[in-house]
């Protein structure tokens, strides 16, 4: 079974990582909590690989990484890399959007997430990119998932992240296309 260090010290994430990749030989690890890492890229990709990069060269093992968030249309792609920092919260950062967009018609939005995997030497050998198309309702709706699901509207099956149970939600999802596609590929390097 071959390892892979998870560049996070969040439990949750790798929890969610091993659900979408448990059914290959892999043993997934949190990163060291040493190990602190500045995320400076201009996109998800761009962080996706400095995390897998950092993480791989500082252990000497193989490395995976995501970078995620939330780009509005009429908010020219904002809160996109700084999702998480929109506030302190998950309601300030609802709030917060909310508020920007006030009552603009225009309410196009998609949650875009990066995988990167690095080899033992830092080098990315694997990308892939998922996008979840969406609308920003005026007011929440639901109450699983957690960040902006309770707003982010998914047209083609009339709910939001917040009402979908979470094996629906994991299969259409940004983060689900991103590992559908990374998947397949695993094959040639594990």
């Amino acid at each position: 079974m071959k390892q892979l260090i998870v560049a996070t010290g969040n439990p949750g994430k790798l929890a969610e990582m091993q659900e979408y990749l448990r059914d290959l030989p892999i043993a997934l690890e949190l990163k060291p909590p040493e190990i602190e890492i500045e995320e400076t890229g201009a996109t998800f990709r761009e962080n996706a690989a400095l995390k897998a990069t950092t993480v791989a060269k500082a252990t000497g093992k193989w490395a995976i990484a995501d970078d995620s968030g939330l780009a509005v249309r009429a908010l020219n792609g904002a809160p996109g890399i700084y999702s998480a920092r929109y506030g302190k919260s998950d309601r300030e950062r609802i709030a917060r959007l909310l508020k920007e967009l006030e009552n603009t018609e225009n309410r196009a939005a998609e949650f875009i997430c990066a995988v990167a995997i690095a080899n033992p030497q830092g080098e990315i050998v694997l990308e892939t990119e998922g996008k979840c198309q969406g609308e920003i309702l005026y007011s929440a709706k639901g109450e699983g998932g957690f960040g902006y699901d309770p707003i982010f509207y998914v047209s083609t099956e009339k709910q939001t992240f917040a009402e979908m149970r979470s094996q629906l939600k994991r299969k259409i999802s940004h983060r689900g296309q991103a590992f559908a596609q990374l998947i397949p590929l695993m094959g040639s390097i594990f």
